[in-house]
């Protein structure tokens, strides 16, 4: 039987670079704080964590005083910074750079718009930490949506920019545009803003997919990413499996003589190493 792990999935570049700049500051020694977990992914949050990271919520930094933090891949508001200022604390800014460019977007749209009685609509996961921070841009003077469902909070007689979570599915948010579009007699402004690396994933996704016949994705409970990605392998192949960590994996998914390849794949919070350990998991167990 073939194991094969996905060689398109994994890390990406935001979350890679944010790990890595993490990493650099626990080999010096330094006592460090991430704001938050800098990456959806519980195994590789107690990988680090016993390396020496310390972990602290956005709601908490105002109590650290002269220490040193670190702002992940998914970006933080405004108010962050300034309490960083007003603390005197040490600054590691490894926030995406495709997310930093995205927060300038908004803030310069929501400038615009203001002046002009517009609005700005983001469209993102209530809570993430990515869309915590794009509304910040604003003030929290935006309207977030996390699907067409929610599109009635928004005063159609008025201008629309709209931006998306980086990490969102790119046919999803088409679809909310396409549905404000049709209800507006304002103009209607809609910027691609999803990160080309979460397309090609997911356009990549359906050919490995279909080229095994048991899958087994490996991600975060809480990965927005990890669900979008798994929600696809679930749509093409009805014997997918999501899993955590090694071991959840079960033999009784590979019984049976018309399992001759199983895929191994995983979000873009998804560590290799423990995409490699689940397929080493999956080969004792078909051995056995």
């Amino acid at each position: 039987m073939i194991v094969e792990i996905d060689n398109n999935s994994g890390f990406c570049f935001g979350v890679r670079r944010a790990i890595e700049t993490l990493e650099e500051g626990l080999r010096s020694g330094e006592e460090l704080y991430c704001v938050g977990d800098i990456v959806h992914n519980e195994r590789e949050i107690e990988r680090l964590k016993a390396r020496g990271l310390k972990v602290t919520e956005s709601s908490r930094l105002g109590e650290l005083h002269g220490k040193s933090v670190l702002f992940r891949a998914h970006g933080e508001p405004p108010g962050s910074y300034e309490i960083v200022r007003k603390n005197g604390l040490r600054l590691t800014d490894a926030t995406c750079p495709v997310v930093l460019k995205l927060q300038q977007r908004i803030r310069e749209a929501y400038a615009r718009q203001k002046e002009t009685g517009g609005q700005v609509v983001i469209f993102g996961k209530h809570g993430h930490a990515e869309v915590i921070g794009l509304v910040g841009q604003t003030g929290g003077d935006c309207i977030l949506i996390e699907d067409k469902g929610q599109i009635d909070q928004i005063d159609y007689e008025r201008d629309v920019e709209i931006f998306s979570q980086t990490t969102k599915d790119r046919k999803h948010y088409q679809e909310v545009v396409e549905a404000i579009r049709e209800r507006s007699r304002g103009k209607v402004v809609a910027h691609d803003t999803i990160c080309r690396q979460m397309t090609e994933r997911a356009e990549h996704l359906p050919t490995f997919v279909k080229g095994h016949d048991v899958i087994v994705f490996v991600g975060g409970a809480k990965s927005s990413n990890s669900k979008m990605l798994f929600d696809i392998c679930q749509t093409l192949n009805e014997r997918s499996h999501f899993v955590t960590r090694e071991e959840e994996v079960d033999s009784s998914w590979f019984a049976g003589e018309e399992v001759g390849s199983v895929g191994i794949t995983g979000a873009t919070s998804t560590p290799l190493w423990l995409m490699e350990r689940v397929k080493k998991r999956i080969e004792k167990q078909i051995g056995d």
